[in-house]
């Protein structure tokens, strides 16, 4: 075997959501070939691709369909794509910013977008939370930093707050600069520039994703954060009853072409139905079947997962411990799948959305 020989073999492996060959794609690096002995370096579109293990088996069968005995060894980096053309004055080195939203409260929102962040942090991307419900702050009770306070530091002469970290994140609330027990009595103004300063005052560094817990509804913090900086695409969570598929259907009415021009990465279901721990394999379908489905399908959007109501994901709220920290596992496999279709989401729109096509405001 020589070098070609393997590239030709590899040309034959195709990158399920992109729909080129892995060597056109630029993806194999480091190249070896002694004897039977053949490594290589697959650089993936993100950290938490859930689909290594098929490309490693498809590398692997195409080497060995032109050399039976070849011994191969396939090893995995990533370089987070990103579609961002802006001239990086606002979040430098931020590659991708992904904005969790409901028309509603209720819905459990921010609890899909701590867990989503989570499940993208374990894939070994590096991630950051920011709670930008200004008044409904959820991340330090969900994450067990309540009273604590971000420092600050000098970045470039400016007076910068370092994001507070737990369990590999970065985390940034109002929650976490007021008294909890103070009511926010905040008017649209004054809530949007709390906004504009969690997004030019905060260091968040090198972040592959930073997700964003939006409030409820729609309104001026939503045009505040699309005005500000570059979204790469929006999450919209709805649970299945009618009432709450009402208001998601204005949630992506405001993110979509008539309005907002922000792709929406896709839908996810949450508390789909219930499952006790007694009985793990029973499903109650208490607020109604697939409704998230449906929707999906009506507006033509991805549909992004189904995650069910579990007792285990409140208590581990409440504690300030997310449910992906936890044994649990039937909600656990359902944000790491949830994070791995986001995940694969975004590659794809980075991959084929032309950079005219970024997030901004349509006047």
């Amino acid at each position: 075997m020589t070098k070609d020989d393997v590239l030709k073999a590899l040309s034959t492996v195709q990158e399920p959501d992109l729909g080129k060959d892995i060597v056109t794609l630029n993806m194999v690096r480091d190249l070896t070939v002694e004897g039977n002995y053949v490594s290589f370096t697959i650089v993936l579109t993100t950290p938490a691709c859930p689909l290594k293990e098929l490309l490693k088996k498809n590398c692997i069968d195409a080497v060995q369909s032109i050399n039976k005995n070849a011994l191969v060894t396939v090893n995995f980096t990533s370089s987070t794509t990103t579609l961002r053309s802006d001239k990086g004055s606002v979040l430098p080195n931020v590659k991708n910013i992904i904005a969790v939203v409901s028309g509603k409260g209720g819905v459990g929102k921010s609890t899909v977008a701590a867990n989503l962040a989570l499940a993208l942090s374990k894939g070994g991307a590096k991630v950051g939370l920011m709670d930008a419900d200004i008044y409904g702050p959820s991340v330090p009770i969900m994450f067990g930093v309540r009273g604590e306070r971000p420092m600050m530091i000098e970045v470039e002469g400016k007076g910068m707050i370092v994001p507070l970290e737990r369990f590999g994140l970065k985390l940034m609330s109002i929650g976490l600069l007021v008294d909890e027990k103070n009511a926010v009595v905040w008017r649209g103004p004054m809530a949007s520039s709390a906004i504009r300063q969690f997004v030019t005052d905060v260091y968040w560094d090198q972040l592959d994703y930073l997700v964003i817990d939006m409030p409820p509804g729609t309104g001026d913090i939503h045009l505040t954060l699309v005005q500000t900086v570059p979204v790469t695409g929006v999450v919209v969570v709805t649970t299945p009853q009618d009432v709450a598929l009402a208001d998601a259907k204005k949630g992506i009415a405001m993110f979509g072409q008539a309005q907002m021009n922000v792709p929406i990465i896709g839908l996810v279901e949450n508390m789909s139905y219930f499952t006790p721990a007694e009985l793990p394999q029973n499903k109650y379908y208490i607020f109604g079947k697939e409704g998230g489905k449906r929707l999906a399908a009506e507006y033509d959007i991805p549909f992004l997962g189904q995650i069910p109501l579990v007792q285990s994901i409140r208590e581990g709220g409440d504690i300030g411990i997310p449910i992906l920290m936890s044994d649990e596992d039937i909600t656990k496999h359902a944000f790491l799948e949830l994070a791995g279709n986001v995940a694969r989401s975004v590659s794809m729109s980075n991959a084929h959305m032309k950079s005219e096509e970024i997030a901004e405001v349509v006047e």
